[in-house]
């Protein structure tokens, strides 16, 4: 199984293996550009005292996303597929991380050991698959088994922390709540699309060419992580004690720009 082996999971591209065979699904990865690019402008626009490292990095792996799934729905391969998965993979992590230790104020220690666990939860649903009338770690005895909601299981644990600490984040009343729980319920809407995918194949056409709604996917996740993305510029960033001006601390005790 080489790095070079095609690909099909959906509907726009079936069975062929044409570089443009998903243009719609290709051309809606610009939601993840323009949100890193409208992020990043609305960073610049802050004073130098009040951006992080962090915030810059999130902004170029949510652009290393939008390049990562263009290039798997161009080529369609399993090198492709791991430059799609691994950007989606890391920002998940680093931004709970962030989420957990600059938001809710939970120790490096803490944080470390729920991440950990985070990710063994997100490995054990990628080994899940679904059958007729089962789902679960299938052995040699089970045939049919496939990847449960056309793949999309493994961001179920991923929807469930955004939940969790935009809830938590409201009960403080803290300004990142609302943009954290819209991305989560977006971000709900966005997995039900991709889930739907394959199911909904032959329901929508354009001249003759199925489409599905992986594009929808795509779109929906593009508005998710620009309210994540945004999110995080109502964090204070660290300063080194006596650092900051009465006139900074003033406006860091301001609401973001929206």
């Amino acid at each position: 199984m080489g790095l070079s082996e095609r690909v099909f999971l959906y509907c726009e591209r079936g069975r062929s293996e044409a570089l443009f065979a998903e243009p719609i699904n290709a051309a809606s990865n610009a939601a993840f550009l323009l949100a890193a690019l409208v992020t990043l402008l609305l960073l610049l626009r802050r004073p130098k005292e009040m951006r992080s490292a962090d915030q810059y990095l999130f902004i170029a792996l949510v652009f290393v996303i939008g390049l990562g799934s263009l290039a798997f729905h161009l080529l369609a391969d399993r090198a492709s597929l791991l430059a799609d998965v691994i950007p989606i993979d890391l920002f998940m992590l680093v931004y709970l991380g962030f989420a957990l230790n600059r938001f809710l104020g939970v120790p490096p220690g803490w944080t470390a050991l729920t991440l950990i666990g985070f990710a063994a939860i997100v490995f054990l649903t990628m080994q899940l698959k679904c059958w007729s009338g089962g789902i679960g770690f299938p052995g040699s005895e089970v045939s049919g088994a496939s990847e449960c909601l056309n793949g999309s299981l493994v961001y179920l644990p991923a929807l469930l922390a955004m939940a969790v600490v935009g809830g938590l984040l409201a009960e403080r009343k803290h300004p990142a709540a609302p943009f954290i729980l819209w991305a989560a319920l977006i971000f709900a809407i966005s997995v039900t699309f991709r889930s739907l995918d394959l199911a909904l194949c032959d329901a929508y056409q354009i001249q003759g060419r199925k489409i599905g709604t992986h594009f929808a996917w795509h779109l929906l996740n593009g508005l998710a992580l620009f309210l994540l993305l945004r999110a995080s510029l109502e964090a204070v960033p660290r300063q080194p004690a006596g650092f900051l001006t009465n006139e900074t601390r003033g406006r860091l005790s301001q609401p973001a720009i929206p």
